[in-house]
């Protein structure tokens, strides 16, 4: 994402807050003065070059103070990279006030409203995560790895459930051998005999035994790299008892 450049803020230029109702595929921004009157509203694309169109039109008016963003770990997280990366101070605002939604409704812009008033009234004064360094990349390898784990235990009950039903010549040389075995020998099982039935289990067998493997090469790499963050963030963490670097903060 291209860096936002902030303009000029003259000393004598108004003191400003602004909110940001965050969505997807657009932001909507009021304007605030310090006194609270409302000095204009708009929504932009969520694009770099929206994020820059955003803070060109806010500095038309005034002195940035603070910004209030909506959603800083989902949709706002983009905007509030640029802001920071532009010097603006960003606040997290996790929800409008709700005595302000009871009186005028819900609306986007009643919503950026609501954000930009939290951060002047003192509500939300809370700084949100940068979400650029070390322990977001832990936060992201780790989704990874669970889904890759999660989709190992469901391959592996499959594969069970297949050898359960499987002819006998097909099924008793398997069922003894431990579950590293069982995997191992099935993978270099493929389609054969002249029964499309147990032609397809011996398959299917091998499929799933290749995903099992696919699967643990990638929760083994993903462990990898949550390990040499760790050790670059925390290098004292990994030698505490009952703390190894698949249970990483998910913070």
């Amino acid at each position: 994402m291209a860096a936002v450049t902030v303009g000029a803020r003259g000393s004598d230029q108004t003191e400003i807050v602004f909110g940001v109702d965050t969505h997807k595929d657009c932001h909507v921004v009021v304007v605030l003065s310090m006194l609270g009157t409302v000095l204009g509203s708009r929504s932009f694309a969520t694009t770099a070059a929206g994020y820059r169109s955003l803070l060109a039109w806010v500095e038309t008016m005034g002195r940035i103070n603070r910004a209030g963003v909506e959603g800083t770990g989902s949709y706002g997280a983009g905007l509030a990279r640029s802001l920071r990366a532009a010097g603006v101070q960003v606040v997290e605002v996790n929800r409008p006030n709700r005595a302000m939604r009871r009186r005028r409704g819900k609306s986007d812009t009643v919503d950026a409203e609501a954000a930009a008033r939290a951060v002047l009234g003192g509500e939300a004064t809370v700084v949100p995560k940068r979400g650029d360094g070390p322990v977001e990349a832990i936060r992201i390898l780790k989704i990874a790895k669970d889904s890759a784990a999660k989709a190992r235990v469901q391959a592996i009950n499959q594969l069970r459930a297949v050898l359960v039903n499987a002819e006998p010549a097909v099924r008793e040389p398997l069922e003894k051998l431990t579950l590293p075995q069982l995997v191992a020998r099935c993978a270099a099982l493929h389609h054969d005999g002249p029964n499309p039935a147990e032609a397809a289990v011996t398959d299917t067998l091998g499929r799933l035994s290749r995903r099992i493997q696919f699967l643990e090469a990638e929760i083994g790499d993903a462990r990898r790299q949550m390990t040499v963050l760790v050790q670059q963030t925390a290098p004292d963490l990994l030698q505490v008892n009952g703390i190894g670097s698949a249970v990483c903060p998910s913070s």
